[in-house]
């Protein structure tokens, strides 16, 4: 199932290798790259210029709205507006596997080595590489030093005493997420070298995945006839490349610690600013026969060539005692740890290090709040837990690799999967962590209710749920700066409830608490240039709010539409409570669900205007085709809207509502019958049902109700809305004309295609891929027995992204067929995931089927 041409793209980034060496336990999945490699094609990000003319004059208003905001937001109030239309994020083909657990802040490693991209500071990205964050290895022979280098292609202008520029050719990089591996053949060493990075991404653990780090494992392979002695060195700043790092008053120091047999050592770097200060950490186990030595403060400018001589010296550092002075303002500060063993002769020795950090109590941009991280359940939140993270990690991270391969075996040796699809299911999972990810604990006095108690049709005012598990929140995309958009978590969530099921029900917990709450401050919407309350009582917010201001406190940082007029969001609640019950088999949430599900369905209704059981449109349908004009029934809402109906009636019986259960069927009669009147053409439904020139477009998305009906198990033809034939007959016309007749089945499937092969242009959405739907799309041809189809789909989007634009570990909501992306590192694409749910049960289908035969 990898067509001729995914197997290029494959090799053409491993095409400037010239080493024979493969690495020590390098597995044969996954994202693989020669550190050489330049990709040829450099994209721009789409901005306000590139909206066409048409699309201009027909939103005339929104641009001047919104550069009156713009302005008043960065120019005025100083802060980050949640989308940038001017200063979009230029196009960097650096990125590799991020470093930590979840919701304890990240720091992502790129594929050549550089630590690039940092979001300590909660859901606030600040990207720049710095550069004095390096591995640097020493080989000692005889007592005389032969080799050093620092393990980087930068020839940097600064620290200039140090040796930089090695040779990239002879290195390459591997992703399998949560894990990643650097392979480097020394030339005219006769040495090679495996740093393996290992982050606690474990399924079903809620402990050690929240933990804010991570592991290197240097395997040393000597293939010379002689012994060697060789020093692995990490040297770190204390700061993130950030104007902050020289405010002042930063300082190192060592320390050791013993506990339960096990010593660890290094240094703490101790980042004293004024809001969420925090505590980076280098160590080191102790071991029999490994030298640890360090240096304890550095300035990271001019040509640092002390530190390069005091370990070209001997192999070590040297290792002065008590703590480094606080910096002044305007110096920065350094540290580096040194690891030392002895490699006979044809023999492979092993060194370890951890990077930690300790941000336990964090405040969001508003400063209104001090919310505690998951990890200080486990390690406190004082500040001071990053020798014990450290020695937790050290002594643990086997433990977590067995789980992790426990994990990924069953898919990784599936050989009816193939390679490409192996590597995206698991290395688009870098957004769960990467993803401004926030888990932190239910605060004391939170009312999760929104003042609506159980009895009353609400929830309980600290669910045990969240109680237990945590609150989690991660971004619409790092360029998109809301938490948990609802319409895109839709998709994405499949990630969650397949991997991390209780987080998935806390975000529903969380959700479901915001419906029944209502803003009444007027505020002007940027679409329609009026004034409309913040929140509707009864109706899903876009988002829980942005983290330049307090999230869970305000609601709706986006502010283009009025989403009180949006159909989808509500009906994507509901479609996802049947769908996580379905696969967590969670009674009691069931139960908190139901009456929330009732009221929003009450509120959905008003939208049946002419009383044929369909809700229709105007304008603009649904938040996630926001640009994309529609009048009248649609197949995207139109389908999610009996979708919602079928999983209301199978819930209905569930919890004895017959009355219910009668009134939601009666709905779902008489509108299947409008919705295939209106929109089914004979091949597919038609985009709407307005009769204008473009309603007959070809939508990717158009069976998203379908699909969640399938994920969640409701095969029955109670439980049915669209006639099975139908679906088949319209997902074989997505392929044929989205998929095939789209850069020749190269891109994926674009979102809107008319009738004759032409992508619809008639809005900025219409004719982008969004791989995130299209991952969705593909897990719906899987559940209708097209896997062929299905995987070709979902393809094109991994092979353009990962191996052709130089996207890896930013994932973007959307690209054209030339030219533009949009919104780097988007949340959508964790809806692969979706593919194999479907995958899962096609298995288990066919299983139950050869079961029935033999019985038979």
């Amino acid at each position: 199932m990898t067509s001729e041409w995914g197997e290029k793209s494959t090799v053409d980034l491993m095409s400037r290798y010239v080493s024979q060496e493969m690495g020590h336990g390098v597995p044969k999945e996954g994202w693989r790259i020669c550190l050489a490699h330049e990709f040829k094609e450099k994209r721009k990000p789409f901005q306000a210029k590139d909206v066409s003319l048409s699309n201009v004059m027909d939103h005339v208003g929104l641009g001047i709205r919104y550069l009156k905001w713009w302005y008043k937001k960065t120019q005025v109030e100083k802060k980050a507006p949640f989308i940038d239309m001017f200063r979009a994020l230029p196009l960097r083909q650096i990125y590799g596997a991020p470093l930590g657990g979840i919701g304890g802040g990240s720091i992502t490693r790129g594929w050549r080595g550089e630590f690039c991209r940092w979001q300590l500071n909660p859901g606030m990205y600040h990207y720049k590489t710095v550069i004095a964050n390096q591995f640097t290895v020493c080989l000692r022979r005889g007592g005389q030093t032969v080799y050093q280098q620092v393990l980087s292609v930068e020839r940097p202008p600064t620290l200039q005493g140090w040796n930089w520029g090695y040779c990239g050719e002879y290195a390459f990089y591997h992703a399998l997420y949560p894990r990643a591996w650097t392979v480097y053949q020394l030339p005219g060493q006769n040495v090679t070298l495996t740093c393996r990075q290992i982050s606690p991404i474990i399924p079903h653990d809620y402990q050690d995945s929240s933990l804010p780090v991570a592991v290197f494992v240097w395997d040393i392979e000597n293939k010379n006839d002689y012994d060697l002695d060789v020093s692995i060195m990490f040297t770190m700043v204390n700061g993130s490349g950030h104007k902050d790092d020289k405010s002042g008053g930063h300082w190192n120091e060592p320390f050791h610690l013993e506990k339960n047999g096990e010593a660890v050592a290094g240094i703490l770097l101790h980042h004293c600013t004024t809001v969420n200060p925090y505590t980076l950490c280098i160590a080191t186990r102790e071991q029999p026969d490994r030298e640890v030595s360090h240096q304890t403060a550095f300035s990271p400018k001019g040509t640092c060539s002390g530190l390069w001589s005091d370990l070209i010296t001997d192999g070590r550092l040297d290792s002065p005692t008590g703590s480094s002075s606080p910096t002044q303002k305007g110096e920065k500060v350094a540290g580096a740890l040194a690891v030392g063993c002895s490699v006979p002769a044809h023999k492979l020795n092993s060194l370890e290090f951890c990077l930690a950090w300790d941000m336990p109590k964090i405040t969001f941009g508003s400063r209104e709040r001090e919310h505690v991280r998951r990890y200080a359940r486990y390690f406190g939140a004082k500040g001071d837990a990053s020798p014990s993270l450290s020695h937790h990690a050290l002594t643990h991270y086997k433990q977590w690799e067995k789980a992790i391969e426990d994990w990924q075996k069953p898919i990784l040796q599936d050989s009816s999967l193939p390679s490409w699809y192996k590597s995206a299911l698991f290395n688009e999972l870098y957004f769960v962590a990467d993803g401004g990810t926030v888990w932190v604990e239910l605060l004391e006095d939170a009312d999760v209710s929104g003042g609506v108690r159980t009895e009353d049709g609400g929830l309980p005012a600290q669910p045990a749920l969240i109680k237990e598990y945590g609150r989690f929140a991660y971004l619409e995309g790092q360029e998109y700066r809301m938490y948990n958009t609802y319409d895109v978590h839709f998709y994405a969530s499949f990630a969650l409830i397949m991997l991390w099921p209780k987080l998935a029900l806390s975000v529903q917990y969380d959700i479901a608490g915001t419906v029944v709450q209502q803003d009444p401050t007027e505020r002007l919407h940027l679409m329609n240039g009026r004034y409309s309350p913040v929140k509707t009582k009864n109706v899903v917010p876009h988002d829980i709010g942005d983290p330049d201001d307090e999230p869970w406190q305000r609601l709706n940082a986006y502010l283009i539409h009025d989403t009180a007029d949006w159909k989808d969001l509500n009906l994507k609640f509901v479609l996802q409570v049947y769908r996580d019950f379905h696969l967590t088999q969670d009674s009691q949430y069931l139960l908190d669900m139901w009456p929330i599900c009732q009221a929003v369905m009450e509120s959905e209704s008003k939208f049946d205007q002419d009383g044929d059981g369909l809700i229709e449109n105007s304008g603009y349908a649904d938040q996630t085709y926001d640009g994309w004009a529609v009048t009248g029934a649609s197949a995207y809402c139109g389908g999610l809207w009996l979708a919602s109906l079928c999983v209301m009636c199978k819930m209905a019986r569930m919890v004895y509502r017959e009355e219910a259960y009668q009134r939601y069927k009666d709905l779902l009669d008489r509108g299947s019958a409008a919705f295939d009147k209106l929109l089914w053409n004979g091949k597919y439904y038609n985009y709407d049902s307005s009769g204008r020139e473009l309603s007959n477009s070809v939508m990717s998305d158009q069976c998203a109700g379908h699909w969640f009906l399938r994920a969640s198990g409701l095969e029955e033809e109670a439980y049915q809305a669209f006639p099975k034939e139908k679906i088949r007959c319209a997902l074989k016309s997505v392929f044929d004309l989205n998929v095939m007749s789209f850069s020749e089945g190269h891109m994926g499937a674009v979102n809107g295609m008319r009738p004759e092969g032409v992508p619809d242009r008639s809005s900025v959405q219409s004719d982008e891929v969004w791989i995130g739907v299209v991952y969705g799309l593909a897990a719906t041809m899987i559940h209708e027995g097209m896997l062929e189809e299905g995987m070709r789909t979902a393809e094109g989007c991994y092979r353009t992204v990962w191996e052709r634009l130089g996207m890896a570990f930013q994932t973007p909501e959307a690209y054209c067929e030339k030219n533009i992306y949009r919104s780097l590192a988007y949340m959508r694409p964790l809806s692969v995931w979706a593919m194999q749910l479907a995958i899962n049960t096609s298995h288990r289908d066919n299983s139950v089927l050869a079961k029935s035969v033999d019985t038979d």
